[in-house]
């Protein structure tokens, strides 16, 4: 609920500081007092359209605060949240117009954008009345409103679930539906690849493997060279392995009379006659497994060749040859599997269809019933309300495929007639603007226990009306502001007293200067209000009688 507006340098109004409670508050004065400014100063917090007109005066600039309550699950937290404003206090909307026209919008001290402004302002305050009205005058807010006004909320999630999950399904069925016609407009040049990877059956680590043949075959002459010279020295001089055990045993037939300084000697020959002869054995096996056929170099490199190409030409690596042979035939699987995946995609889609349209027709039968009883609420509080020839209508209609949605099949709007006779149309358009106050009351009333928003204004919504009839605005008004927070500008006494607070506007002047000032009224106070409402210039004592016989019957 709106907790506090304060207004600097606004028209009239130098400094305002106005406390707000529950329930109805009823604000009184005489014409041309200043209740409009009070009204338009609110709707600058709001959101409304900033003019240079409004700054007070010689003041550089006017500014607005609106401060509100809200409980923990009022829908503007959440919307609070998305934009990161989001806190555990109250919220504050400030706007600050300088004399030139500018404004900058506030939300908890932070700037923001005048649209955020006014989508937050939306959530908390409906104004209705004789200039621009929000809410229920929005067309789109009627399904949403129809809904609460029903208690179709868990129904109405359930639609949404089974719409997402549509969706989800026919976004999966189309995107197969795309990767196959891709791969059949590829399949040509897809097998053509799987071929040539086939034919050339590369294996990884392959490259690797044959740089080492093609280097070892090109330095081949110089092996050769070097093992032929290698093993000319070990035979130079005779075998060199004889040679070794010739001089060990010549040494072992004199070791014991050495006392062990031939040992080492006869150790280092023994060992080295084992080398020797590994040495030779090694030799032999590598000259004799040396392939250095030309020809050998040709293939190698060829493959080589063969293999880097291929790489070059799919724009991989030499090694993932082989991993990119199994993903395009894998995929070349999946092309003659593909009829029957999307053939169960397509059942998956049509199957969450069918579930989406049960929900939604289901819930589509409920509003059709919703609306018969919204329509025969509204239609018990217009007589009272002087609009006994009105007729209220909501009219739920099953959008075309192309309309469907998350909240289901139907368009939902509220239309009215004003006269017998003429066909009903949108609200805004066919009612005038007392008519269109004394609706949304009756609406209001009736869909009180739904609102989304917590605080609602009515401007002169008794315009044209009196006696009887202002009573039973009055009455239901109260009624209303038993479940919201309702602000009501007024000259009908009947209404008047029907507030729970009174506050009183008036102009007052300090020498040249002429300002706006708002007062709560305390019980005598709002009697001789009340009265001065009653008797016009001159407030009689009758007047008073009348104006306390008003506040006694409330």
């Amino acid at each position: 609920m709106l907790a506090s507006l304060a207004i600097r340098d606004i028209v009239l109004i130098e400094r305002l500081d106005l406390t707000l409670a529950p329930g109805l508050a009823v604000f009184t004065g005489e014409t041309g007092a200043g209740k409009s400014i009070l009204l338009d100063s609110l709707g600058l917090a709001l959101g409304a359209r900033a003019e240079a007109g409004l700054v007070r005066h010689g003041a550089a600039q006017g500014s607005v605060i609106a401060a509100f309550d809200l409980p923990p699950d009022h829908p503007a937290r959440a919307s609070l949240a998305e934009a990161g404003l989001g806190g555990d206090d109250g919220l504050l909307l400030r706007r600050v117009v300088t004399a030139d026209g500018r404004s900058r919008a506030f939300l908890n001290d932070q700037p923001v954008s005048l649209a955020l402004l006014r989508r937050i302002a939306g959530q908390l305050v409906e104004i209705h009345g004789q200039f621009e009205s929000h809410g229920l005058l929005d067309p789109t807010t009627h399904l949403g409103v129809l809904d609460a006004f029903a208690g179709l909320g868990a129904s109405r999630a359930a639609v949404t679930t089974a719409w997402e999950a549509w969706r989800a399904a026919s976004a999966a069925r189309a995107e197969a539906e795309a990767s196959q016609a891709q791969a059949r407009a590829e399949e040509e040049t897809l097998r053509a690849v799987v071929e040539d990877l086939a034919t050339l059956d590369p294996r990884p680590g392959e490259e690797a493997e044959l740089a080492r043949d093609r280097t070892l075959l090109m330095q081949g002459e110089k092996l050769v060279e070097a093992m032929n010279a290698a093993q000319a020295a070990l035979v130079r001089n005779g075998d060199v392995e004889a040679s070794l055990r010739a001089a060990r045993r010549a040494l072992e037939r004199v070791a014991e009379r050495a006392e062990g300084r031939l040992d080492a000697v006869i150790a280092a020959l023994d060992r080295a006659e084992i080398e020797a002869a590994e040495a030779v054995t090694a030799l032999e096996r590598a000259s004799t497994g040396l392939d250095l056929d030309p020809r050998r170099l040709e293939t190698v490199e060829e493959r080589l060749f063969a293999l880097r190409g291929a790489a070059r030409r799919h724009g991989v690596a030499v090694d993932d040859l082989s991993e990119l042979r199994q993903r395009l035939s894998a995929r070349l699987d999946q092309l003659e599997d593909g009829g029957s995946s999307l053939a169960r995609l397509a059942a998956a889609e049509e199957q969450a269809r069918a579930a989406y349209l049960t929900a939604a027709r289901a819930l589509s039968k409920a509003r059709a019933k919703a609306a018969r009883g919204l329509d025969k609420a509204v239609a018990a509080e217009l007589p009272p309300l002087k609009l006994e020839k009105a007729t209220f209508r909501t009219r739920v209609v099953a959008e075309e495929e192309r309309g469907w949605g998350p909240d289901g099949l139907d368009a939902v709007t509220f239309e009215v007639a004003t006269n017998p006779g003429s066909p009903p149309g949108p609200l805004a358009r066919i009612a005038s603007g007392g008519e269109l106050a004394r609706f949304m009351l009756a609406l209001k009333v009736v869909l009180a226990r739904g609102a989304p928003t917590a605080t609602i204004v009515f401007d002169e919504v008794d315009a044209g009306i009196g006696g009887a009839v202002a009573a039973a605005v009055g009455e239901r008004l109260a009624r209303l502001a038993t479940d919201l927070q309702v602000l009501v500008v007024t000259h009908s006494p009947q209404v008047a007293a029907r507030g729970q607070h009174h506050f009183r506007v008036a102009k007052h002047s300090r020498g040249a200067v002429t300002v706006t000032g708002v007062e709560p009224l305390a019980a005598a106070d709002r009697r001789e209000e009340i009265a001065r409402m009653l008797a016009g210039e001159t407030v009689t004592d009758p007047a008073r009688a009348a104006a306390e016989a008003l506040l006694a019957a409330r």
